[in-house]
């Protein structure tokens, strides 16, 4: 998986398509990631004490990496990635303006 936990991207589609946010956690075996403020699903959550009440809290829920575009921040556009490797060190690179990641 070519993203990680505080890459911006781009939401390309969904029900959140045109969302510009932060990733949160990066789930490479499920090919899922969690970003900030996008795909957000309602939780019921019971009183922990008594006398309080429940509440309905909104929690972010996993994304798939499919419809995600990486932001690049050198260019500031939705770019796909690329690798280029040098001396044994790995570095991810913008496929439009050629900078590193």
């Amino acid at each position: 998986m070519k993203v990680k936990k505080g890459d911006t991207i781009l939401v390309i589609s969904g029900k959140d398509k045109g969302k510009v946010a932060k990733i949160l956690k990066s789930l490479p075996r499920e090919r899922k990631v969690l970003v900030d403020g996008v795909n957000l699903k309602k939780k019921h959550v019971r009183p922990k004490r008594e006398g309080e009440k429940g509440q309905v809290v909104q929690v972010p829920a996993p994304l798939e990496v499919s419809n995600i575009k990486i932001v690049c921040p050198k260019c500031g556009k939705p770019v796909r990635i690329g690798y280029k490797v040098e001396k044994d060190i790995k570095s991810r690179i913008c496929k439009k303006c050629g900078q590193a990641i």
